[in-house]
């Protein structure tokens, strides 16, 4: 048993030395190396190639529903903002559509082990467009007896009676969307959201056989003070739920129009927001929960912390995956896929999107087909992110070079990152050091070529 992957030491002035901006590594390369080149072509050509030599990755489906009836504004998601339920419908009719062609284009086995909605609120949607939804992917897919089915939900959209109809569609996991239970800061993200709504839908969710709730939170919201948040988390202690992601607010009102709402002097400051971090990882840890990595907490008999401690852990778009390394079909706008050593991803606009599958065609933007560099760069990448040690010579078996010269570069590199304590360079391999943890990405980001080579333009959030 690896208990060591869940240990954690907290050192704030290696962090504020450390506190840059950074990809969260959901895919190496990021999505914004994706290129307008990579088209529907493109993609058809290896869906129609999974099954080269007789072998195919598992599936995983992901579908984008993104509609909210009301604006959170510390959100930067695709979102459509809108009461207008006709929206919904006719997207659901859109999806059909989309699942359908690629359905069609699919090579290889046809079972998926995974299926998530996220968004947006998903829950928005009406029971008969679920339903709908889920037969559509049922007519070109099967999903396993063991499928993890999971869904993001908006508790204040949820009426009585939506978690068992979930249930009822196969949903087993469900991410609840809290972000912080303090009225104030509410009011300050324009998300009133009651404990006693948001109990009522974990409640249901269990009643209904959900296997997994996971609860999001996010630190460095306006108003939030270190009491504030200290009882916020008595809160979600006393939900228990088996997975916990903790993300840190990224106020960049320049690129995100909702921000614009909040009122910069209501933030808290860097200090202060550390202090909650510092607090809320000594409370979740206190009370028995697991660091897995980056932004994710869970109970140690959870499949995420069984995953880590076996050395299954992946990661992907949707963030950390107990499931083996997936062919991924991204459905609905802005959605990512990834097909073998493919990315790509859809339109990000309704009318585009809308425009594409009316004239017959799959609606991909971009995407980027990987060299055999960014193979094994992505590799050394998902192992230190999802493990928090490498092996050299696993990676000089599996991609046949000479680890040592091929990242002679990045070694010397991470020579710095072991005088400051994060790594360990060992004979046979990389360890990140408790202290080193929590700023895994920091360690991720010395094999980003792109960003050696400053290709990189956009502004990602910072690392804590």
């Amino acid at each position: 048993m690896n208990t060591a992957a869940s240990e954690l030491v907290i050192d704030p002035l290696l962090i504020r030395k450390h506190d840059v901006s950074g990809p969260r590594y959901t895919s190496y390369p990021t999505a914004d190396r994706f290129v307008g080149a990579f088209g529907e072509g493109t993609y058809k050509y290896w869906l129609a190639r999974r099954n080269i030599e007789g072998a195919s990755q598992p599936l995983s489906v992901y579908v984008h529903l993104p509609f909210c009836n009301t604006i959170c504004y510390y959100c930067a998601c695709n979102k459509v903002v809108t009461r207008d339920r006709g929206k919904s419908a006719r997207y659901v009719t859109y999806l059909e559509k989309e699942i359908a062609l690629v359905g069609s284009a699919l090579e290889g086995d046809h079972r998926i082990s995974q299926m998530h909605w996220g968004g947006g609120t998903p829950s928005f949607l009406a029971r008969d467009e679920m339903r709908v939804l889920c037969n559509a992917i049922d007519l070109q897919f099967d999903r396993r007896a063991d499928c993890e089915c999971s869904i993001e939900v908006d508790p204040r959209s949820v009426e009585p009676g939506m978690m068992a109809y979930l249930a009822e569609l196969g949903f087993n996991r469900v991410s609840v969307g809290v972000q912080d239970f303090d009225p104030a800061v509410q009011q300050a993200v324009h998300r009133m959201q009651p404990e006693s709504v948001t109990r009522r839908v974990i409640d249901e969710a269990r009643a209904a056989g959900f296997g997994s709730v996971n609860l999001d939170l996010i630190y460095g919201l306006p108003k939030q003070t270190l009491a504030s948040f200290n009882t916020t988390i008595d809160q979600v202690l006393a939900l228990d739920p088996e997975r916990i992601s903790l993300y840190s607010y990224a106020h960049l009102p320049h690129r995100f129009k909702p921000q614009r709402s909040i009122a910069a002097a209501d933030l808290p400051s860097a200090e202060t927001k550390l202090q909650i971090l510092t607090l809320a990882i000594g409370r979740l840890t206190g009370a028995g929960y697991v660091y897995i990595g980056m932004d994710h907490f869970a109970k140690p008999g959870d499949d995420l912390a069984v995953a880590q401690r076996q050395g299954r852990l992946q990661r992907n778009f949707q963030g950390y995956s107990t499931r083996p390394e997936c062919d991924i079909l991204g459905f609905g706008v802005s959605a990512i896929g990834r097909v073998g050593p493919t990315y790509s991803q859809n339109l990000k606009d309704l009318d585009g999107y809308y425009t594409a599958l009316d004239s017959g065609h799959l609606p991909v933007a971009g995407g980027i087909v990987l060299t055999a560099d960014d193979l094994v760069r992505r590799a050394v990448i998902q192992v230190l992110a999802c493990q928090f040690r490498l092996s050299i010579e696993s990676i000089e078996r599996a991609y046949r070079l000479d680890f040592r010269s091929y990242f002679a570069h990045e070694l010397q590199e991470l020579k710095r990152l072991e005088q400051d304590g994060l790594v360990e360079l060992q004979p046979d391999g990389i360890v990140v050091t408790p202290k080193g943890r929590l700023l895994v990405r920091i360690v991720c980001m010395v094999f980003d070529r792109y960003l050696r080579e400053g290709r990189q333009q956009a502004r990602y959030s910072k690392v804590m």
